[in-house]
């Protein structure tokens, strides 16, 4: 028989409880001081692992300090300053087209809503939740690799779109809990249950977790 919606909202508050205990050092891995920087930073980290785009970022916010700045980078340049990031000329197009549209639309200022967020080039709901939960202090879920992952082996979302993963996650999780459960979920997915060989022996929310796959060694 299917969970029911109040059932798995229950689930969902203790599996939050746990996951709180287990990991209370929860928090965004991306290094940054302003909301543009935080915007840049989850740009360049698609495909790319926080770590290296902290390496990276290091350089780049002491050159770039503002929207404006980044709107008059030069393409070359930009490309060779964002390289080991991966997918680099793609990262050089979304970065720059966003800056400048934040120069022309929002006075160089990274907007408050997700609809003007997602309007920027290179822009998706998650990046947008980033910013949101991380430095505006919205309630926002951004689902990335692991949340997507971690969320449907717990049993708490279950689509392969991730737009539909969010949807429902925003059903069960409490709207107080939204940006914290994305950092509770990515450290989990991190530390304990990995894409190839989750730790499920060790699992701190094991007798929680529906996930058939479950190892036992």
């Amino acid at each position: 028989m299917a969970e029911s919606i109040e059932k798995k909202k229950a689930r969902a508050r203790t599996l939050i409880r746990a996951l709180e205990r287990a990991y209370p050092d929860a928090k965004i891995a991306l290094e940054f001081s302003t909301p543009l920087e935080l915007l840049v930073a989850t740009i360049l980290a698609a495909q790319c692992t926080d770590e290296r785009v902290n390496q990276v970022t290091r350089t780049l916010f002491k050159k770039y300090t503002s929207a404006g700045a980044y709107a008059k980078a030069e393409l070359a340049t930009f490309e060779r300053e964002v390289h080991s990031t991966g997918f680099y000329k793609a990262k050089t197009r979304a970065v720059i087209g966003m800056a400048k549209e934040l120069v022309a639309k929002h006075g160089g200022t990274v907007p408050r809503t997700l609809e003007e967020l997602t309007a920027l080039p290179g822009v998706g709901r998650k990046t947008a939740n980033v910013v949101l939960g991380n430095a505006y202090g919205q309630p926002a879920i951004a689902v990335d690799t692991h949340v997507f992952r971690v969320s449907q082996r717990l049993g708490v979302a279950k689509s392969d779109d991730p737009e539909k993963v969010h949807d429902q996650l925003c059903e069960v999780i409490p709207q107080p809990k939204w940006t914290q459960f994305s950092h509770l979920l990515t450290t989990h997915g991190r530390r304990q249950c990995m894409a190839r060989k989750p730790a499920c022996p060790t699992c701190p929310v094991r007798a929680l977790c529906p996930w058939p796959g479950k190892s036992l060694k």
